[in-house]
């Protein structure tokens, strides 16, 4: 009874802050309009990989700060970062191709001439053009495509064939927020490369309307959805974002840059650092997930065994 009347409670709460579909759909429209890039066009392909520069903050690197970077030259933490670069760019595109999917799905009920619907098409055409250039930013620099573990990416295509509607849009706010966290401390960042820097910064304009879209349609789906949807919603979350948390680095970077992949893995696990720049780059979306009742029951123990949730 006290859990069913705090949920109450909590629906209650949201529903004060929800804003009217079509409106907010129309501001993201119109800020589409004025602030959206052509990525072959808006950044220099051609132009040289700037030596001595690193592809992604040291700070951010998975190793940073363990005994096993302590160790490792400069050269080495520096090519590391180009590796985990280009991991977390093909994490980009397996999650943009997911969210595209689910995108499509909820909006082949909706009514066809609603500016909802125009905006979900609006950021369906942004992530094809993110996944272009996540892609033509690995060819440049150097290091191979890094695509998840087949129990991942399998496990991901019955996520999505059986996720709800606020469940996806949950998983669309774990793929987008807490790389949007890191992007945020890249982009401004003069030690890395100038084109790592206009790639993040694109993605970054473009990732806050989506996230305001996917906020908006979650907070209205926990309040309209039945209470076995708000259910699964919980632990389809809480499973994603354990997926997510193992999925972050591939641990063929190790390997590809001359460390003990197993040595690597278990100081990253270990590293308190890390664990800290994880559970920071969520605490926005877990403190948003909190509010509106998300995190609760199974599904916040899964949370809590991604290592997201402190």
């Amino acid at each position: 009874m006290t859990s069913s009347v705090s949920e109450t409670h909590v629906l209650r709460d949201t529903l004060g802050l929800l804003k009217d579909r079509e409106q907010v759909a129309d501001r993201l429209l119109e800020s589409s309009a004025k602030h959206s890039f052509d990525p072959d066009t808006a950044l220099d392909w051609d132009a040289p990989i700037e030596e001595g520069k690193w592809f992604w903050p040291p700070e951010l690197v998975s190793l940073y700060d363990t005994p096993l970077w302590r160790r490792m030259p400069e050269e080495q933490r520096m090519d590391l970062a180009r590796h985990e670069a280009a991991s977390l760019a093909s994490l980009g595109i397996w999650f943009e191709i997911i969210l595209m999917q689910l995108l499509v799905r909820h909006i082949y009920d909706k009514p066809l001439t609603s500016a909802h619907v125009r905006y979900a098409l609006t950021e369906i055409a942004d992530e094809c053009r993110h996944s272009k250039m996540f892609a033509r930013m690995i060819h440049k620099g150097g290091a191979p495509a890094y695509p998840v573990a087949r129990i991942h990416h399998n496990l991901a295509r019955v996520l999505k064939t059986v996720s709800t509607t606020p469940g996806s849009f949950a998983c669309t706010l774990l793929g987008e927020e807490i790389l949007d966290w890191m992007q945020r401390l890249t982009f401004p960042d003069e030690r890395v490369q100038t084109l790592v820097r206009g790639v993040t910064r694109i993605h970054v304009v473009e990732e806050a309307r989506h996230v305001r879209y996917a906020r908006e349609e979650l907070r209205r789906q926990m309040i309209s959805s039945p209470r076995w949807e708000r259910q699964l919603t919980r632990i389809s979350s809480g499973e994603a974002a354990r997926i997510f948390s193992v999925a972050f680095v591939n641990p063929q970077v190790y390997t590809n840059v001359g460390l003990d992949r197993r040595e690597a893995v278990a100081q990253v696990k270990a590293s308190g650092h890390r664990r800290e720049v994880m559970q920071t780059g969520a605490k926005r979306l877990t403190d948003f997930l909190e509010e509106i009742g998300v995190l609760r029951g199974v599904g916040r123990r899964l949370w809590r065994s991604s290592g997201l949730l402190a």
